[in-house]
């Protein structure tokens, strides 16, 4: 069972979420996380420290354990039907995207990279050696587990990466489908 005064006593990384409010609030993950105390709320008009990790799934740069020194996370909640808009805003911030996933979530099953806000902050936890902290974020669907469960292998080898380069060699060794040489 989630204890929220346990989590809030562990939680090792500050996670922020911008809500753009554009999914439905039932089942929108960053709404749960909020409501858990799992994760901060901030306005859409913040502007991210230099430390604080971005995550952009536009950015150049790939999530990975190098990124360990930052402050925390900022999740950006928006559907993905407008996400070229919203992330083209300056937020600020260390941009990030995250290394090859598959959704776990109902709605985008299986899919590449069709992450819920949960599913990206548990992935960047993890990266970035936060195990358990990530497990206990997915813990809080019925469906989280299934997340671990798509991409345990992939998930551990990115945690084990020494640079932005190994990562980029572990996308294609386990998702070589969706990067042809």
């Amino acid at each position: 069972m989630y204890n929220k005064a346990a989590a809030a006593l562990l939680l090792q990384m500050n996670i922020l979420i911008i809500d753009y409010d554009q999914d439905d609030p039932v089942k929108c993950t960053a709404k749960k996380m909020v409501k858990m105390g799992l994760a901060t709320e901030v306005s859409r008009k913040f502007h991210a420290a230099s430390s604080l990790l971005v995550l952009n799934p536009f950015a150049e740069i790939v999530l990975s354990p190098p990124d360990r020194n930052s402050k925390g996370i900022l999740d950006i909640d928006c559907s993905w039907n407008f996400a070229r808009e919203v992330f083209f805003k300056k937020l600020g911030g260390k941009h990030r995207h995250l290394p090859a996933l598959l959704a776990g979530n109902p709605t985008n099953y299986s899919k590449m990279g069709m992450l819920s806000s949960l599913e990206a902050v548990a992935a960047s936890l993890y990266i970035l050696g936060e195990k358990e902290e990530a497990k206990r974020y997915l813990s809080i669907y019925k469906w989280g587990p299934t997340f671990l469960t798509l991409n345990a292998e992939p998930l551990e080898e990115y945690s084990k990466a020494d640079s932005e380069d190994e990562i980029h060699d572990l996308e294609k060794e386990f998702f070589h489908e969706f990067f042809p040489e």
